[in-house]
């Protein structure tokens, strides 16, 4: 008898399984909350030089601007030069006595900003870019897009460090510290004094906050029997759609960049506290030969789910027979991902596609203007059309299946950012049909990649071998704010950049094997016989020594 089969006796799928589904919801919302806060905590409003005697209505067609500041190539007044002396229209008297002095030239000198910027408040009371003595903008822009490669940098961190610390020590332990650390580090980013502060606190709450993305959805599974992973997986990915509409709405009432940080940071509290009801994996229980934690786990599903079990079938001894077959001798490392020929080719190709998937995402959440909405419209209809992608995901998957599905979803991404290369930038209305439908496809992708990948790898290398692939697509997460300054070289250069890796991933993605209807592997042996040819069955397994 193994897992599933006990899982079967206890219920696998229940108020057991939903109730773990709710605890772990707030996880999920909390993501989206600090993923895409770069939006608003990071937000560039208009800005100019701060001059001296500057009228305090913030207007670029006040004559007194004409004369203190020179225009860009597209007409707007610069943000980051002025004139090194006021300049006056010929036709003024003081443009007289100056054309006199031959004091008016054709090429007037400019010079930087050298006492600071005035900013519009209008949309945003406080930015970091803002912030005072930080001014973000201009010469230091790029230290405005680093703070989110920092950010994702720690996440990638992260990623591999709970991955391997949880298949160690477990989903629940390790739960907890992520809730944990994420509440203090938050705390320690809005109190930031400098930049470089932020800086760190900020990359360090990025490797916490890894800790949700490795631990939630495996945690979940493992609970879950084989008819109902795909409902469960999509109906838990609707927590981060409503996370991203959430930040829209906590966006538009909290203006200053502080309080904004601490209210998407303060409800880990109420998450350590859920963690008493949180259960442990009973699949990794049973892996690590902790029987009787496994066999009382199982016995309280059983409970909630109202399901009768026979002494003798599910007895702890029987439950210890299913723990022997199971049980790790050594501990797990990122090497037996590779040792073997199908978790080789699953985990190289998984690398590409969550990187691929990563990037994408990522580079148009981001990128919130030129859409003809503002930044708290345009969040809120990217959150909202998560929801009909969800939809499209699970009939997906469970008719055309996990590889077809992946590589749909970024190949329709691909394609959106592509067309959108064709639209004039005229064509506003045009343009944000194109945006809106790339973000449909890619946050389906998103939703499929986590589901897909949790069943490629055995219980023994779960937590492992998404801490590989999610350190890859965090890499593509932290390059995609980066991928933006690529628009100095030629405007276009970003969206083809990022339909370019989608198209990619999507290619790779149909490498990958099938796992519509598979019961989810528990031993390395179990992903080399599924996948393997008929002549590697009968080869003896490298890693045989890992498991009996």
């Amino acid at each position: 008898m193994g897992f599933e089969e006990l899982l079967e006796q206890v219920g696998g799928f229940g108020p057991f399984q939903l109730r773990n589904v709710a605890l772990l919801a707030l996880p999920r919302v909390l993501l989206p909350l600090h993923f895409l806060l770069p939006i608003f905590l990071a937000a560039v409003p208009a800005h100019r030089c701060a001059l001296p005697g500057a009228p305090a209505n913030f207007s670029h067609q006040d004559a007194w601007l004409e004369a203190h500041l020179p225009r860009e190539p597209d007409g707007m007044l610069s943000s980051c030069l002025h004139f090194a002396y006021p300049q006056a229209l010929p036709n003024t008297t003081l443009g007289e006595e100056r054309q006199s002095r031959g004091e008016l030239e054709d090429e007037p000198a400019t010079v930087p900003c050298s006492q600071g910027w005035e900013y519009d408040r209008s949309e945003f009371s406080s930015t970091i870019a803002t912030e005072s003595q930080w001014d973000l903008v201009c010469e230091q822009k790029g230290l405005n897009r680093a703070a989110s490669t920092f950010f994702f940098a720690g996440v990638l961190v992260g990623a591999v460090a709970f991955g391997y610390l949880s298949d160690r020590f477990g989903r629940r332990r390790l739960l907890l510290v992520a809730y944990v650390s994420t509440l203090v580090l938050g705390l320690a980013s809005a109190a930031s004094v400098s930049y470089v502060m932020f800086a760190i606190t900020r990359t360090l709450t990025g490797s916490a906050l890894a800790g949700f993305t490795i631990i939630v959805m495996p945690l979940e599974l493992e609970w879950l029997d084989v008819e109902h992973r795909t409902v469960a997986g999509v109906l838990s990915s609707t927590f981060w759609t409503g996370g991203v509409m959430l930040l829209a709405l906590v966006g538009y009432l909290i203006r200053d960049w502080r309080w904004l940080l601490l209210a998407v940071t303060l409800p880990c509290a109420p998450g350590i506290l859920s963690l008493w009801w949180v259960p442990e994996s009973a699949r990794w229980l049973l892996t690590q030969g902790h029987v009787k934690e496994a066999h009382r786990y199982l016995l309280h599903c059983a409970r909630l789910n109202g399901r009768p079990v026979c002494e003798d079938s599910f007895s702890q001894e029987a439950v210890s027979k299913v723990a022997a077959g199971e049980r790790v001798v050594r501990r797990p490392s990122y090497l037996d991902l590779f040792r073997t020929p199908r978790l080789r080719h699953i985990s190289l190709c998984c690398v590409v596609v969550w990187f691929g998937v990563n990037f994408s995402y990522y580079g148009l959440s981001l990128d919130v203007s030129g859409l003809g909405l503002n930044v708290y419209q345009t969040q809120l209809l990217f959150g909202a059309v998560e929801l009909p992608s969800k939809l499209l995901v699970y009939l997906s998957v469970r008719y055309a299946g996990r590889r077809l599905t992946q590589a749909g979803t970024l190949l329709g991404t691909a394609l959106a950012f592509g067309t959108r290369l064709l639209v004039s930038s005229d064509m506003k209305s045009w343009s944000t049909v194109l945006a809106v439908m790339g973000k449909a496809f890619s946050e389906a992708a998103f939703t499929t990649t986590y589901l897909f990948t949790s069943e490629l790898y055995p219980t023994v290398l779960r937590q492992t071998g998404m801490g590989l692939t999610a350190l890859m697509g965090r890499l593509g997460g932290s390059l995609a704010p980066l991928a933006a300054l690529l628009d100095g070289v030629w405007l276009s250069l970003p969206k083809l950049t990022y339909g370019g890796i989608a198209l990619l991933a999507a290619g790779t993605a149909l490498l990958l094997p099938e796992t519509r209807q598979e019961q989810l592997p528990e031993t390395i042996q179990d992903v080399e016989r599924k996948s393997a040819p008929t002549s590697l069955q009968e080869e003896e397994m490298p890693m045989k020594q890992v498991q009996n």
